[in-house]
């Protein structure tokens, strides 16, 4: 555990993703939220989502949000939880269990720091 602490304390201050690995029920998310509390993102939100738990289409939505129109039911423009984590922390949960297109476009956002609302199919 010591050596878990000393991890923690290095990657805190770095503005980098960060990828905690580990079986199911390992702590993961603790020790994300532990990186949070102790990083200059502490006073911004920290969202934990878990992408086993969605459809694809639904966690696409929750993610980045969509604009008015882009689907049946979007009768408005939606903020996604990167929009609104904002300068926080968002740990993605069972990230595996996602596609592979979808798993592209967060590596996007995660290299690009950028992201765009759905405007619908692609």
């Amino acid at each position: 555990m010591l050596e878990v602490y000393k991890m923690i304390a290095r990657v805190s201050d770095s503005p980098a993703a960060v990828l905690v690995t580990g079986e199911s029920g390992h702590g993961k998310e603790l020790v994300a939220r532990a990186i949070h509390t102790h990083s200059p993102r502490a006073g911004a939100p920290f969202v934990a989502v878990n992408c086993g738990a969605l459809t694809e289409t639904l966690l696409e939505s929750e993610l980045f949000g969509h604009v008015k129109g882009s689907f049946t039911g979007a009768t408005g423009n939606k903020r996604g939880i990167f929009e609104h984590a904002g300068e926080g922390t968002v740990f993605l949960d069972e990230v595996s269990e996602t596609s592979p297109g979808l798993q592209v476009k967060l590596l996007r956002v995660l290299q690009e720091r950028k992201l765009c609302p759905s405007a619908g199919p692609e």
